[in-house]
């Protein structure tokens, strides 16, 4: 699975430490996710899509090998 977390990021102007004190998790965590090496939980993919509001599916995308 890809993300464009970054890209949402940077479209609001937040830094990575902005949008994990928005959502309630650690700075590494939204790195780890940005670098496609930490899959989020349901709850946090909604949590992040309602907050750049964009569809789910337009924040994550799945992989033809996923």
């Amino acid at each position: 699975m890809t993300n464009n977390i970054k890209v949402e990021r940077a479209r609001h102007n937040m830094t990575q430490a902005d949008l994990a004190e928005k959502i309630g998790v650690s700075r590494q965590t939204i790195n780890a996710m940005e670098l496609n090496k930490y899959v989020p939980s349901t709850v946090l993919a909604l949590k992040i899509a309602k907050l750049f509001n964009v569809a789910v599916e337009d924040l994550f995308i799945l992989d033809e090998n996923d």
